[in-house]
């Protein structure tokens, strides 16, 4: 009788073993498996970092947006001119650097200046280094943007289902169908289409000139390429719920940089 105690006893535990290896095995698969992959991102609107580093895919107006500055400001502060074109691996700060005020003394600040009346040596060479009559190697201009006469139109179809609410929620959610049309609110232009800032997912921004930009997020799918030109009322996009729990368009307006409640600028439908 032992005997056939001990036999089952061990069994039971040999049992158990295989049971608790398996039940193991499979918790640390499925936690393998179901693991994001591992991506560099920042949280819309955090605090900008003492200095950055461009990566591939980045564009002035998408890091600005990041960090919640005005494009301009932020060209202006790195000494980059329109059409904003940055490099990988380019730092860019957020801050202007302190200037101490320079202190002309009052003795050099009264002796008058003589004009040189002598004819200046006319030079074979600009003063970019380049020979007379040589254009000296620049990046090209920003072309014009599409006419924008100021006027709004709304992005979606669709129920507002979550308004503005300043630092919480910097616009409005407009729920919907997947593959809903999705706008231009006005002409311009696509300065960013990717899905490199968190919160959005496939995010759209149009420039409408120096002072207005609109975003749409959460798309399915985009119909325009970064760059191109668009007109008020032409699709853009496919609404969607990419990074969001639920189909919905996610607009926004800034004005100089800073996020505006959508409604005081669209009006109503």
């Amino acid at each position: 009788m032992n005997t056939a105690c001990h036999k089952a006893t061990g069994f039971l535990l040999a049992a158990f073993r295989c049971v608790a290896t398996l039940c193991m095995a499979l918790i640390l698969n499925a936690c393998a498996t179901s693991r994001a992959p591992v991506e560099y991102r920042v949280l819309p609107n955090s605090s900008p970092p003492a200095r950055y580093y461009v990566v591939a895919g980045d564009t002035l107006f998408k890091i600005a947006w990041r960090y919640g500055m005005d494009y301009q400001e932020l060209a202006k502060i790195n000494n980059i001119t329109a059409p904003y074109t940055i490099f990988p691996g380019q730092k860019l700060v957020f801050r202007a650097p302190y200037q101490r005020p320079s202190q002309t003394s009052s003795a050099v600040a009264k002796t008058p200046v003589k004009t040189n009346t002598t004819k200046p040596a006319v030079s074979t060479r600009s003063a970019g280094g380049t020979k007379a009559g040589q254009a000296p190697s620049a990046v090209a201009p920003e072309k014009p943007l599409p006419t924008f006469n100021g006027r709004w139109r709304w992005p979606s179809e669709g129920k507002v289902v979550r308004s503005y609410s300043g630092s919480v929620h910097k616009g409005i959610d407009i729920g919907g169908e997947r593959g809903d049309s999705v706008m231009a609110v006005a002409s311009g232009r696509i300065v960013y289409a990717g899905t490199g800032i968190a919160g959005y997912g496939l995010l759209l921004i149009i420039k409408h000139d120096d002072t207005y930009l609109s975003a749409y997020g959460h798309n399915n799918s985009i119909e325009v390429a970064e760059g191109q030109d668009v007109k008020a009322g032409q699709l853009i996009a496919r609404k969607g719920d990419s990074g969001t729990d639920s189909v919905k368009l996610h607009f926004e307006i800034r004005k100089n940089g800073k996020p505006v409640d959508p409604h005081s600028v669209l009006g109503k439908r």
